[in-house]
């Protein structure tokens, strides 16, 4: 197999510039460091001293609170342990680095071979703004707002703006080389944003030179500038399909965030690293509070609640009796593997535990699927199993019988609530909660007398109050009364073992968001889940028998 490798270059002001690593406490008391730019961003937070960073804007559901080194999830609330340590920095590179992941590079650097200029939208972006810069020399950045043109002259010369025009608020231009781009129509989002121009000499009178008029400095601009320019560079870069970069509190209650905002936005472009500055998106868990008078129960749907104890498989059945009902005898086997020992049909079942009372010889074909194994090894596999008198193809994984699982007692509520969706905004919303307590483990599970946790319930799941989500709502029911919604086993998020888990059936966790991708919306999601219940054994000839 091959796959890509790549390298990356980071800042030598960042954290692995800088040695910097950053690590979280995991279930068996060891240290495990947290991915680069997660430990980029915990790391930035900390140098500049704030409490706590959340790190929903990179996609992760944590809060790292500094003052007591921990991390804390935001759905379950679960605390872990972190630390800061120093480990060896990460070398430098000298000469040109490939341009898409370079920084500004030293005076002193080789020059990179001249490459075809580029047309596209952004990269004449970029290179108007480093032309007026390179322009400027030492001179000071402003921002300007535009002024009214007079009548334009009968000379070729480019007009000059009039002192005491104004034009209406926040409107402005990119002035020099951006001119011509205006001119090809392929700015005109820009015309009504503020952006980047630059004076001669900061110190040059008003009138002087060209006799242009003054032009304010940063601080003489108010909140509202300072805001416009950092969506005038968001506008701008997003139309040309900049990637964006999230910056917390872009349009905060400070004018320092958005003025920051802007200048990095500018400076990076000058510096020919395309950047898009926006606020990151939010992650939307619940919806808005619910009084129990806007709660509806679901028509069709008696009760509002179900309930599930430890059900037991039923017993004086042996193995061999139960898989009787699904088996066929083979007097001749083919001429191939029994998929479960690996060993040839015609030769005895290579299965070596505990021996079932079946001769090691014996074939059989399962009527529905047609696939063939030892008699042996299929009666070690249901020993092995539930033992609840289903039996399942371990080639195809059809189903015989009525599959049930080992989810522990627990209860299942649901109602509708008057509230939409994301991508269903023509219906309210069916809320699901599900809650299990911890409690000690039975037979049927892993490790029988062993306790328990329950982590993170009661647990809200949502779908649309459609007729497609109604019928997964009923499935849904019939997997909670087998007991399949839910197992005892380890969590793929946390390594916590013994512990109750999903059981492959996916529910949407997220009401208003799809942030960590169990939210909406989701167009497949509804269709998804009737596939993952139908592998279950549940579809709508599951519902006759067990309608409310």
């Amino acid at each position: 197999t091959i796959r890509p490798v790549r390298r990356s270059y980071y800042d030598p002001s960042s954290a692995p510039g800088k040695g910097v690593v950053w690590e979280w406490e995991n279930d068996s008391g060891t240290w495990t460091p947290y991915d680069m730019d997660v430990g980029i961003t915990i790391q930035r937070a900390y140098e500049k001293q704030h409490p706590w960073v959340d790190l929903s804007a990179i996609g992760f559901c944590y809060i790292i609170d500094f003052a007591t080194m921990g991390q804390i999830n935001r759905q379950t609330q679960r605390k872990r342990r972190v630390r800061r340590r120093l480990d060896m920095v990460y070398p430098l590179v000298s000469g040109t680095l490939p341009k898409s992941q370079s920084w500004p590079a030293s005076p002193g650097a080789a020059a990179a071979p001249p490459v075809p200029a580029c047309t596209c939208p952004q990269c004449l972006l970029v290179m108007s703004v480093k032309a007026t810069v390179s322009a400027a020399g030492p001179g000071t950045a402003t921002l300007q707002p535009r002024k009214a043109p007079p009548a334009p002259p009968a000379t070729p010369k480019a007009p000059a703006p009039a002192p005491g025009a104004k034009a209406p608020d926040g409107v402005a231009v990119v002035r020099g080389s951006l001119k011509p781009l205006a001119a090809q129509g392929g700015w005109r989002q820009a015309a009504s944003t503020p952006a980047l121009s630059s004076a001669s000499s900061a110190s040059s009178p008003p009138g002087a030179g060209s006799g242009k008029a003054a032009r304010p400095a940063l601080s003489t601009l108010n909140r509202s500038h300072l805001q416009r320019l950092a969506i005038a560079q968001s506008r701008v870069l997003i139309a040309s399909g900049v990637p964006t970069v999230p910056v917390k509190n872009l349009t905060g209650s400070s004018p320092v965030n958005p003025a920051l905002a802007g200048i990095t936005g500018i400076l990076m472009s000058a510096a020919g690293l395309p950047v898009c500055l926006t606020r990151p998106p939010k992650l939307v868990l619940h919806p808005p509070p619910v009084s129990k008078s806007e709660i509806q129960s679901i028509p069709g749907i008696s009760h509002t609640c179900r309930k599930t104890t430890k059900k037991q498989a039923k017993k004086g059945k042996t193995p061999e009796e139960v898989l009787k009902k699904y088996l066929q005898k083979v007097r001749h086997p083919p001429d191939e593997d029994c998929t479960i020992c690996m060993e040839r049909l015609s030769a005895p079942s290579g299965y070596k535990g505990p021996q079932p009372a079946v001769k090691p010889d014996l074939v059989g074909k399962l009527v529905k699927c047609s696939h063939v194994f030892h008699l042996h090894c299929l009666v070690a596999m249901y020993n092995n199993g539930n033992k609840d008198g289903s039996l399942q193809c371990p080639t195809c994984k059809t189903i015989y019988g009525v599959k049930t699982g080992t989810q522990p007692p627990g209860k299942m509520e649901y109602h509708i609530i008057p509230h939409a969706l994301p991508g269903h905004a023509d219906c309210k919303t069916i809320r699901i909660i599900y809650n299990i307590p911890p409690g000690v483990q039975g037979p049927e599970h892993p490790n029988p007398g062993k306790s328990f946790t329950a982590r993170g319930f009661p647990r809200h799941c949502y779908l649309p109050d459609s007729e497609k989500g109604r019928k997964v709502l009923k499935l849904l029911l019939v997997a909670w009364d087998r007991r399949l919604i839910f197992a005892i086993g380890t969590s793929s998020t946390t390594g916590e073992s013994d512990t109750v888990i999903w059981n492959e059936i996916h529910h949407k966790t997220e009401f208003g968001s799809n942030l960590t991708g169990h939210g909406y919306p989701d167009i497949n999601y509804l269709d998804n889940v009737l596939a993952e219940l139908a592998a279950q054994g549940i579809t709508e000839e599951s519902l006759a028998p067990e309608k409310d």
